[in-house]
């Protein structure tokens, strides 16, 4: 009987080591719900992100105002009887470099 108890605690004592120090063990399980959590995090914003794309799409498919706006935001669109102005703001006058004097040499003939 002795025998017996003896084995079944090696048995406990193996799995439990297998349980918390292997590869295979705690530290894995903490390793997947650390991973489970990031993705679940990103897949959050990647779902939002596809929201406003749906929405953005509906929202070319429905008017001319959309579709309007985002070319004049990436294309520079002008629209007829519009004006363009453009303000370049004055910038301080520098001295402009001069340029190094070049002598130019003659040959004799």
């Amino acid at each position: 009987m002795k025998w017996l108890a003896g084995a079944l605690v090696t048995v406990v004592l193996l799995l439990q080591y297998r349980l918390w120090l292997s590869d295979d063990g705690v530290r894995e399980l903490s390793r997947l719900s650390d991973s489970v959590e990031r993705q679940k995090a990103e897949n959050a914003e990647l779902e939002e992100r596809n929201g406003q794309l749906v929405a953005e799409v509906a929202d070319l498919k429905a008017g001319m105002a959309a579709i309007e706006e985002r070319a004049r935001s990436e294309l520079g669109m002008i629209g007829r009887n519009e004006t363009f102005y453009q303000v370049v703001p004055n910038r301080p006058r520098t001295a402009l470099p001069t340029r190094p004097e070049v002598r130019t040499q003659t040959a004799a003939r």
